[in-house]
């Protein structure tokens, strides 16, 4: 045969796809798991379709995951995520997967991992990218997860079951720090177009913040007008990899990883239309936010950028925080495709800020399951 049957489960967490694979089905050794990931995405396609895979030609489509037994006693499982480039032959572990996290328990369930009674069952995962807890609450029925239910979430259609994920004390994933530099604020100058007001926050992932008006931008602006300005684009990149530098992902720009750090740009709540073509009132929303993933805007909001950010505004000094005009409850996250609520828990340490924990919830579902088909392994070079 020349391609290799390897069992996978497709599924959507939240606003994004993946293929999940048991850690029991691929190789002990990691160095082959790049090959396996890309082909069975459709990776690297220089026409950003990845009509050779199962990959959506974005970044939230393009990812995949591995679950499996805990190999620490506190927890249920271990789950690595994989960050597929579109157009690049790359995989990042760099960072976790918010919005993934919520399929990992029904896949554990579904594929008979965890056992399941009752009509919830409490899930305890380790992260292995981020080295963080995930505790999920999961909906069950019957012995499997529960799909159907009322619960809607931002850039997906219809409804379904909501899953609970808290994420345990989401602080330090990379950088062993919540303010990686010790302040809620710094400045990043870049040559050519000056320096920058950046809030550099490590919660479930290392984040850049800035306030885009000072890219002269209401903020409110839509995924194409963004993505169709190059300027924007490769100044936005600038000065992700320079805060990325700043704080301490790598010695040199050309080392920081191309998950992390994200890069936000934050403002006021402010009338505009999601990608649905919903007219959003201001009033509904907290603060405005776009967030780059991989080079692009993405459609709703990456899960752990978005917990960042509402960890960032619980923290005093930082941009995020100077935007709210309130500073308990729920943080309501206006963006390309509607609102996002999160509760993020912070307190104060020894006069340092203390991330408790982001709590969001999410719908997932699997949408296919059997197997994937990889190409054997071919030495072009001869």
């Amino acid at each position: 045969m020349t391609q290799t049957r390897v069992f996978a489960v497709f599924m959507r967490g939240g606003s994004s796809k993946g293929v999940f694979f048991h850690a029991r089905d691929l190789p002990k050794d990691r160095m082959e798991w790049d090959r396996i990931f890309m082909s069975a995405i459709g990776s690297p396609d220089p026409y950003g379709r990845q009509l050779n895979g199962m990959g959506g030609g974005i970044s939230s489509l393009s990812k995949a995951v591995v679950i499996g037994p805990s190999s620490r006693p506190d927890t249920d499982l271990d789950y690595t995520f994989a960050q597929v480039a579109v157009k690049e032959e790359l995989v990042d572990y760099s960072s976790n997967c918010g919005n993934l996290s919520s399929a990992v328990g029904p896949f554990a369930v579904d594929t008979g991992l965890i056992k399941a009674d009752g009509k919830f069952k409490e899930i305890l995962i380790h992260n292995t990218n981020s080295e963080k807890i995930i505790r999920a609450t999961i909906p069950t029925k019957d012995g499997f997860a529960q799909v159907n239910g009322n619960f809607e979430i931002p850039g997906v259609s219809g409804t379904g079951a909501q899953i609970k994920l808290d994420f345990l004390e989401p602080g330090g994933t990379k950088t062993g720090s919540l303010l990686p530099t010790g302040n809620p604020t710094d400045i990043v100058s870049i040559k050519g177009a000056g320096n920058f007001e950046v809030s550099l926050i490590d919660s479930s992932v290392p984040c850049a913040f800035v306030a885009a008006e000072r890219f002269g931008l209401t903020g409110a602006e839509t995924v194409e007008e963004l993505e169709r300005n190059s300027d924007l684009m490769g100044l936005v990149e600038l000065i992700r990899l320079e805060a990325g530098v700043k704080m301490g992902l790598a010695k040199s720009v050309t080392k920081v990883p191309p998950t992390a750090p994200k890069l936000g740009i934050v403002s006021k709540s402010s009338k505009y239309k999601t990608l649905a073509g919903e007219t959003i009132n201001p009033s509904s929303a907290d603060i405005t936010a776009r967030i780059w993933s991989m080079g692009q805007v993405h459609r709703v909001l990456p899960l752990t950028g978005a917990m960042c950010l509402a960890v960032a505004c619980r923290i005093r000094g930082t941009i995020c925080n100077g935007i709210l005009s309130n500073d308990e409850g729920t943080v309501r996250i206006a963006n390309p495709s509607g609102i996002l609520p999160l509760d993020a828990k912070v307190e104060i340490r020894n006069t340092t800020p203390f991330a408790l924990q982001v709590t969001a919830y999410r719908t997932a579902r699997t949408l296919m399951e059997g197997n994937v088909l990889i190409p054997e392994a071919s030495d072009y070079s001869k």
